[in-house]
């Protein structure tokens, strides 16, 4: 029973010592968005294994949808829009998608401007 307590008190200070990291990248999609076809072509199978996948976990919501949690600075409108969030609050976003040779630079930068991202390895 005391190594049960032991174990348990060293899981729970590991788990308090990790850094909490609530920043993700919300994607907003609807059925029929070819824009968002295209990102799931292109993008999605890699962005799990990216620096920023890691650093910003993906979650999918619909347009039509929206989570009462998440509280945006303005109404999305467009699919796909691409919303950094961090406690389900928005801390910016990128509208549309124009394939990946503007997608990665555009989401690097919203990551450095408004997270603590370093890149590779943060």
């Amino acid at each position: 029973m005391l190594r049960l307590k032991i174990l348990l008190a060293a899981i729970v200070v590991a788990a308090t010592a990790l850094p909490a990291r609530a920043v993700e990248l919300v994607m907003v999609e609807q059925a029929g968005c070819i824009y968002c076809a295209h990102w799931n072509e292109q993008i999605a199978p890699a962005y799990p294994k990216t620096a920023e996948g890691r650093f910003a976990p993906l979650r999918r919501v619909d347009l039509h949808a929206m989570p009462s949690e998440l509280k945006t600075a303005r109404r999305v409108l467009f699919t796909p829009t691409f919303l950094l969030v961090e406690d389900n609050r928005e801390l910016a976003r990128m509208e549309g998608y124009a394939g990946d040779q503007f997608f990665w630079p555009l989401l690097d930068e919203m990551l450095r401007q408004h997270s603590d991202y370093k890149g590779e390895g943060s």
